[in-house]
């Protein structure tokens, strides 16, 4: 997941994201693995005291999307 659906700090915008985020959480319970992308996903996941019940949450949005896409980065390239 990466995006907040909505301005997720102010009620009631804030029942997108936390619909998604408690689905995200009851779906890893049941076994799937989950990523949380994007920094204001992770701070949405935190605020909600949910990030300890997915399976991993990172602030690199743009830069997670792409690595997952397959996508190379040089400075990961010079560590291989």
């Amino acid at each position: 997941w990466n995006g907040p659906m909505g301005m997720f700090e102010v009620p009631p915008f804030d029942q997108g994201t936390n619909l998604v985020a408690q689905a995200i959480a009851d779906a890893t319970s049941h076994g799937a693995t989950s990523v949380i992308g994007g920094g204001d996903s992770a701070a949405a996941i935190q605020q909600m005291g949910l990030s300890e019940k997915v399976s991993h949450v990172s602030t690199g949005g743009g830069a997670s999307l792409a690595m997952l896409e397959g996508k190379a980065f040089a400075a990961v390239e010079l560590l291989d």
